[in-house]
């Protein structure tokens, strides 16, 4: 299937889901200016690239239940495109995107009246572009002006979120195909950073978090990501204790463990791997005790995902395994907190583990798609957070399904604490790979890192 025929049965099977009379309107992102004359780099937006394949700024997408798609998009303007870069333009796009017709973007304003006139729900994302919904508003005004000379107005509005959550959160071959040459790409610039680290320590040159950052940056480039997914963590020593740390100018020291969580963009889809790894190449007794229990939390999740599982399986099987290792290794003390089903009862793992196992996964690195089972949306159950005490309102958690794409990622946090035994002080370690979820378990396509404590010493030895 080419990429054209792609978007095109996207936006049918968008299309189908309209209902009688409906319409959709889907924006792309506008540009965004950084400071004075300079904008910051242009990414499209993902529901309206996912249907068009489109990266062009000032673009907006409609599409009524009948399947006739028109886009809007930048004029040609010769004068401009000196400066910004060739347009495709109008007169292009129905052959170069498949869609039934192409207006200028000026038109906009004047044609979105016709267009929804004698149209019963009209369809955008909501919250998510903004102004969107003040703009319908002026478009339907302009229809109701028409009401007396027969014209008829939607008289509903739907969030098209909710449509497009669900067709994104299955990936097709071709968006599968993507995430695994991104994740291939990210995996070789971890590889890189670990290799550096080492390499510049051996050597006596300082090493920084931001020496890093750049080989990541350059692995991501040198074969065609166009950016990062995400800002990139390069956290060395107790830096790597912070979720949201970015790569900054901290000092990368010898013995330190150094987190780093970072993955590139490539074609519109996100890959995101996290690795923790000796500075110097080699694991201390403390950390190596700490890194071999987060993989073996790791793996327990890993094994829990699978088709017909629940999306908060993988996190249980985190917990559970992370629950006894801390009681093992001394950081919870069992006389204090109890056996690893009250660690687990009482959330006593949340002083060291504070975050969930996994996210979705796509063109958006955090990707749509609801954690909740669709057909059990009405079953509710309540329950007291013991540490917090709030009441919390719990649906059944999505059941998953071949073709789903989400990370799996536990980790352990250890701040300097009372009680907390002073050889753990300041460790940070997380564990990431993006994993697709098939009918018999999953397939981890980020594994092109070594993951292995062993494994990971070997690759910085030289």
């Amino acid at each position: 299937m080419t990429s054209h025929t792609i978007y095109a049965d996207r936006r049918a099977r968008l299309a189908a889901q309209l209902g009688a009379g409906g319409i959709a309107i889907i924006p792309t992102a506008p540009e965004r200016s950084r400071n004075r004359d300079s904008d910051y780099l242009y990414r499209h937006d993902s529901y309206f690239y996912y249907l068009t394949g489109f990266t062009e700024p000032h673009a907006t997408l409609v599409i009524t239940a009948e399947g006739e798609t028109t886009l809007f998009c930048q004029p040609k303007d010769l004068e401009r495109e000196i400066w910004d870069g060739i347009r495709l333009g109008p007169d292009a796009v129905p052959a170069a995107l498949g869609v039934s017709r192409a207006m200028s973007s000026a038109e906009l304003a004047a044609q979105m009246p016709k267009l929804l006139e004698n149209r019963s729900t009209v369809w955008y994302p909501f919250a998510i572009h903004a102004g969107l919904e003040g703009r319908v508003d002026g478009w339907l005004q302009s229809v109701r002006a028409r009401v007396r000379y027969g014209a008829l107005c939607p008289d509903q509005q739907r969030d098209l979120c909710s449509l497009l959550d669900e067709m994104r959160l299955v990936k097709d071959a071709h968006e599968q195909d993507i995430m695994r040459r991104a994740s291939a790409i990210s995996a070789r610039a971890h590889i890189r950073a670990m290799q550096r680290s080492a390499a510049m320590l051996r050597t006596g040159q300082e090493v920084r978090e931001y020496h890093l950052d750049a080989e990541l940056l350059h692995e991501f480039r040198q074969h065609g990501s166009q950016y990062p997914a995400y800002g990139s963590i390069v956290a060395g020593g107790a830096n790597a204790c912070v979720l949201h740390y970015r790569a900054d100018t901290a000092l990368i020291r010898d013995g330190d463990l150094v987190l780093i969580d970072a993955g590139c963009e490539l074609d519109g889809y996100a890959s995101d791997i996290t690795r923790t790894f000796p500075a110097n190449g080699q694991f201390t007794g403390p950390q190596r005790a700490l890194y071999d229990l987060v993989l073996a939390s790791q793996d327990a999740a890993v094994a829990a995902t699978k088709a017909g599982a629940r999306f908060v399986d993988p996190h249980e099987a985190t917990v559970a395994v992370l629950a006894q290792g801390l009681l093992d290794v001394g950081l919870l003390d069992k006389n204090k907190v109890g056996n690893a089903q009250d660690v687990i009862a009482n959330r006593s793992y949340f002083q060291f583990y504070m975050h969930r196992t996994g996210h979705w996964l796509g063109m958006d690195v955090h990707d749509c798609g609801s954690y909740v089972e669709p057909s059990q949306v009405g079953q509710i159950s309540e329950r007291k957070d013991p540490l917090s005490g709030e009441l919390i309102k719990d649906r059944p958690s999505r059941i998953l399904q071949p073709g789903m794409v989400l990370t799996i990622e536990p980790g352990l946090y250890v701040r300097p604490a009372p009680g907390v035994p002073e050889k753990f002080h300041n460790i940070g370690i997380r564990i990431e790979d993006d994993a697709i979820v098939t009918a018999t378990g999953c397939e981890l396509i980020t594994r092109g890192v070594p993951v292995k404590a062993d494994e990971i010493e070997a690759l910085m030895k030289g």
